[in-house]
């Protein structure tokens, strides 16, 4: 029987990449296995376009690493790939979209890619002379564009793994997986079996196969996509240069040149999906019969923009199948409960992002973590719910259709929703809570009047006066919020508290008290920003971000053994659910529905106990993300809608208002509490935020401590957070926009807003040391406008933190 250390299943552009990535950094042991031909699925008739730049600044940086990795792989292979870098022009011809065009373009520049530019419509014409600029207000020149032979490609990633000792075997398909006890696995193929310690899931068109092969029933799909490819254009041929790439973002086109002629590529409004439950495996270098009537909305908007059209016969339609997840990312990482099997499928734009992707999966599987943050391509984003076949077929259909609509930063979209609701919904929506969405459940953003709809907008939208209301409610009285939107886990058994020691970089809370608790990788950075309680019961529980169940449960039980004995982690975030009350009047509201002593002699900041809560028991933390003194109540599912309405009726004399996360996020801001995916993120350090404040160096061994006190010892944060007062008027910062001194970039904004309490416009975000120090004057770009800015105090709002602790 053959043995490897990996099996890549799959030979496509992602498939050859991870087999490349494995054998560079060490891995030479590795086979990839492919049913057919190599490409013989998504890749070859892929459009082969290439562009770093990205409204998701992560997923930019993975596409800028591919397009420089694309030389050096033909270089190792002396396979040619046909790179043509022609440089490339995103068109605007909206007012909204120009806007967001400028503030993408500083938004490049603070992730490193400073090839781009902003355009006239007059030096658009000059690069594209075949364009039509009517209405055209703008564009954006990047210089690493182009396109290249998609076959080569995957030839050369599969030719430099070889000269690095791997293999690829073609003409053999997967029939069956099988784990054996220790966790390798035996790879049934057509031709016999083969033992393999892991096993990678490239299956591109035939993912969702490979998947069910170990029982995962993954969130991805294919869809049909359009290009066509024309005869010859004297226009085109009489050019002494080659037309640059081009994406109209209002005709739902791209375009580049093909020999004489252009290749004109739609993502439709009107998609249509096929085979959902993945490809028939004697599928292979085939084409589905295109559909020129469902494209032809976008078609006529493709003629208007190049007239050439008009006079010129298409020589090739091409209408492919290529495979999408919810939210148009990679699916990438290992799957909980399934371990030494691993994902690098869902990559709809593999010539683009396959490098990165590569390169990603190789480092997590040799080094454990990998380099960069992985979470927008990390499987674990998504929880069972989208297994769903329905909220597939909406997700992947809503991103396929606006692929290059805009989306706004507060837009709600509707696809795969309502799917979770918390059970006191019903009442918040007769209330007026208008609705956004955390990891499939329905969460309160703010409480509006009925039929208000926010405008979705770059700026401050017409709900800037109603977060407003709520925030001053909150800080002048009392606020009521639904935290169903909070993760809790239960962990209980002898050996519990040893594990969270070992697990958590902080000190543990004695009975009956709270800490926040960093949680750190092996390489010290970031793996959370927790809230760990101690019941006094011997059960604990973890808190966290809601969207973050899925990862935070991955690493807990992979850092769960057999010397931890009887120790039990447990997901309960479906059970257990609450409110929190926010406000100076807090105490009241709560001393009117418990005979228990609340007062701060009793119950403390930072305490917590069970109670009675009017007609239930309760868990009550005295603890408030707002920066207000307040509590958290946390109550069974079944139990929701009494509290609410308890809490409500018991308010009533104390101008109780309901309130959402807009206000939330404004009342931190004004705290400088950072937040998970902005000032927190696994590709940071306890140095640069702030979080090394609450890591206990004196106790020994838990996981990160030995590069956490490296990085205190030699103070080697490359960055610091601080926050920021910004002169805007009628935009706010949200985050990846630079920071300058001068005409220096000296860091960048991780999240921002309007501080409604204090009238200020606030930042948080992460800058070089030497300009950490308050009253530093800096300056940002706020949807594209150079605004001044300056470093303020932490915590504008009540900085000793009295208020929490009276």
């Amino acid at each position: 029987m053959d043995q490897y250390r990996v099996v890549v299943i799959g030979g496509g552009v992602v498939g050859a990449s991870v087999l490349y990535h494995l054998a560079k950094f060490g891995w030479s042991d590795v086979c990839l296995i492919e049913r057919s031909v190599l490409t013989a699925g998504s890749s070859w008739h892929a459009a082969g376009g290439i562009h770093a730049l990205n409204a998701d600044p992560n997923m930019a940086a993975l596409q800028a690493y591919t397009i420089d990795l694309l030389s050096q792989i033909e270089e190792e292979s002396g396979q040619d790939i046909g790179l043509h870098m022609t440089g490339g022009i995103t068109v605007a011809s909206a007012p909204d979209r120009w806007e967001w065009l400028q503030s993408a373009y500083r938004i490049f520049q603070t992730i490193g890619i400073e090839d781009c530019w902003l355009m006239t419509p007059e030096q658009i014409k000059e690069r594209c002379p075949i364009m039509d600029t009517t209405g055209v207000i703008g564009g954006l020149w990047a210089d690493r564009e182009g396109y290249i032979d998609t076959t080569g490609t995957v030839q050369a990633y599969a030719g430099a793994a070889k000269k690095n000792g791997a293999r690829v075997i073609e003409h053999n398909r997967v029939v069956e997986l099988r784990q054996r006890p220790d966790h390798s696995w035996d790879v049934i193929t057509e031709k016999g079996t083969i033992h393999a310690e892991h096993v990678v899931n490239a299956g591109g068109l035939w993912a969702k196969q490979v998947g069910r092969m170990v029982g995962l029933e993954l969130p991805v799909t294919p869809l049909e996509h359009h290009y066509l490819l024309t005869e010859t254009i004297p226009e085109v041929a009489a050019l002494d240069f080659e037309l640059p790439m081009t994406v109209d973002l209002e005709g739902f086109t791209y375009m580049r040149q093909d020999q004489k002629g252009i290749l004109v590529g739609i993502y439709e409004t009107n998609y249509e999906h096929w085979s959902v439950d993945g490809a028939p495996w004697e599928y292979g270098i085939e084409l589905l019969q295109e559909n020129t009537d469902r494209i032809s909305e976008e078609l006529v908007l493709a003629f208007q923009r190049y007239p050439c059209l008009e006079t010129t016969g298409v020589k090739n339609w091409v209408n492919g199948a290529f495979t999408f997840s919810p939210d148009g990312n990679p699916l990438v990482g290992p799957v909980r409960g399934v371990k030494n099997y691993w994902l690098a499928c869902g990559v709809m734009a593999g010539f683009l992002q396959g490098g990165g992707v590569g390169k990603t999966l190789a480092e997590w599987m040799i080094h454990g973590e990998p380099e960069a943050d992985a979470w927008p391509m990390d499987i674990a984003r998504y929880g069972d719910f989208a297994s769903n076949r329905e909220y597939i077929k909406q997700t992947t259909g809503q991103f396929y259709s606006r692929r290059f609509v805009m989306t706004y930063p507060n837009e709600q979209l509707p696809a795969g929703r309502p799917l979770k609701k918390a059970p006191a919904y019903d009442g918040m929506d007769a209330a007026g809570a208008v609705w956004g969405c955390s990891w499939g459940l329905e969460v309160p953003l703010m409480f509006a009047p009925q039929g208000f709809e926010e405008n979705p907008t770059l700026r401050r939208s017409n709900a800037f006066d109603i977060v407003g209301e709520e925030c001053r409610a909150v800080r002048d009285g009392v606020g009521l919020i639904d935290i169903t939107g909070f993760s809790r886990y239960e962990v209980r058994g002898d050996g519990a508290e040893a594990w969270l020691d070992r697990v958590m970089a902080g000190r543990l809370p004695k009975p009956g008290r709270a800490r926040l608790a960093p949680m750190l990788g092996p390489d010290g950075r970031l793996k959370g920003d927790l809230t760990i309680f101690n019941w006094g019961d011997g059960v604990w529980w973890i808190m966290g971000s809601y969207y973050l169940r899925e990862w935070h449960m991955r690493w807990f039980h992979h850092h769960l053994g057999a010397e931890d004995g009887n120790v039990s982690v447990r997901d309960i975030s479906d059970d257990v659910v609450g409110f929190a009350l926010a406000g100076p009047k807090s105490r009241d509201v709560l001393s009117a529905l418990t005979h228990e002593d609340i007062s701060h002699d009793a119950l403390p900041f930072m305490g917590c106990k069970e109670m009675d809560v009017g007609l239930l028991r309760a868990k009550v933390g005295r603890l408030s993300v707002t920066g207000e003194f307040g509590f958290e109540i946390n109550c069974g599912a079944a139990e929701h809608i009494t509290l609410r309405q308890m809490l409500l009726e018991a308010g009533k004399d104390h101008g109780l208002r309901e309130f959402g996360y807009y206000a939330l996020n404004s009342l931190r801001l004004e705290k400088s509490f950072g937040i998970w995916s902005a000032e927190f993120t696994q590709g940071y350090t306890p140095g640069m935020t702030g979080m090394d404040r609450w890591i206990d160096f004196q106790k020994d061994g838990f996981i990160g401590k030995d590069a956490a006190l490296k990085e205190k010892q030699q103070n080697t944060a490359p960055q610091k957070l601080v926050t920021l007062d910004i002169d805007a008027d009628d935009a706010d910062a949200s985050g990846f926009e630079p920071v300058w001194n001068g005409d220096t970039r000296v860091g960048f904004i991780t999240s921002g807003g309007y501080g409604h309490t204090i009238g200020k416009s606030l930042a948080m975000a992460l800058v070089d040391p030497e300009f950490c120090e308050p009253g530093t004057e800096l300056k940002a770009h706020i949807v594209g406008r150079e605004r001044a800015a300056r470093v303020i105090a932490p915590s504008p709002f009540d900085p000793n933190g009295e208020k929490m602790r009276v």
